[in-house]
C-alpha cells in the first residue's frame, strides 16, 4: 500500500514561493496499476520523486507498506527504498562503464544477495538481452538501454515500480515494447506499478488513473 495523506511540496523560485503539489491525498493498493497524468509542470514526477524517497514533502506524510518514508533518516530511507522499490527514468541512468550485466548486478551486490549473478542472467533473459549482457551502454540502442534500466529495476524484487516517463525518449515502436515489458513484469511479479506519463493511450491501459493539475488532483478514475 501506498499512501500520500495530505502531501505539499513547495520550492523556492527567485523571491517567491511555488507550489508544485497542493494537499493531495491517495491511496494506491498493493498489486495496482496507476498511471499519473496531467501537463507539463502539474506534479507528476515531483510526487513520483515523494513517493520514491527521493524528495521529501514540505507538509504531509507518506507511507510505503506500512513505513512512514517522511520521518526516516537518510540510511534508513535508502534502506527501504533499495527492499522496496524499483525506479525506472527516462533518460536511463545508467553506469556508462559498466556492462548490461554488471548494471543489472550491482543493486544486489551492493545489498548482498546470494545467487546474484543467476539472478542477473535471469533478468536479462526476461528483457530478451541476455546475449547482450557484455555489452557497455554505449554500445545499446535506446530502446535496449530502456530494456536493461527495467532488469535493473526489478533486481532485488521489489514490491513497488515507479516509471516516469519511461517511453518518453523511445520511437512508437521500443515505447509499446517498453510498456508491454513493464506490464508484463507488473504482472507477472505482482507488483504495484506506478507510471507517470503524458501518452494518453498508455494511460488508458491502466487498472487506475489519476490526472494532476496544478499540483491538485482533479480525477481519479478506476479504468478496469
Amino acid at each position: 500500500m501506498i499512501e500520500l495523506k495530505n502531501v505539499t511540496k513547495v520550492v523556492r523560485s527567485g523571491t517567491e514561493d511555488l507550489t508544485i503539489l497542493d494537499d493531495v491525498s491517495a491511496e494506491i493498493p498493493d498489486g495496482q496499476f496507476v498511471a499519473i497524468t496531467g501537463a507539463s509542470g502539474s506534479g507528476k514526477s515531483t510526487m513520483l520523486g515523494l513517493i520514491a524517497g527521493l524528495d521529501s514533502p514540505t507538509n504531509g506524510m507518506i507511507v510505503i507498506d506500512g513505513e512512514e518514508i517522511t520521518s526516516m533518516s537518510e540510511d534508513d530511507l535508502a534502506e527501504a527504498r533499495s527492499r522496496k522499490i524499483g525506479f525506472v527514468f527516462q533518460s536511463f541512468h545508467l553506469i556508462p562503464s559498466l556492462t548490461a550485466f554488471e548494471n543489472v548486478l550491482i543493486p544486489m551486490e551492493i545489498l548482498g544477495l546470494e545467487g546474484a549473478k543467476d539472478r542477473a542472467n535471469k533478468l536479462l533473459s526476461d528483457v530478451d538481452l541476455l546475449n547482450r549482457g557484455h555489452h557497455y551502454p554505449s554500445e545499446l540502442s535506446g530502446g535496449e538501454q530502456q530494456r536493461i534500466a527495467i532488469a535493473r529495476a526489478f533486481a532485488n524484487n521489489p514490491k513497488i515500480l515507479l516509471a516516469d516517463e519511461p517511453t518518453g525518449n523511445l520511437d512508437s515502436r521500443n515505447g509499446s515494447h517498453i510498456f508491454d515489458l513493464m506490464t508484463e513484469l507488473h504482472i507477472e511479479h505482482s507488483i504495484t506499478l506506478v507510471l507517470v506519463t503524458h501518452d494518453a493511450s498508455l494511460a488508458s491501459r491502466a487498472e487506475r488513473l489519476i490526472r494532476l493539475k496544478d499540483g491538485r488532483v482533479v480525477a481519479d478514475d478506476l479504468l478496469s
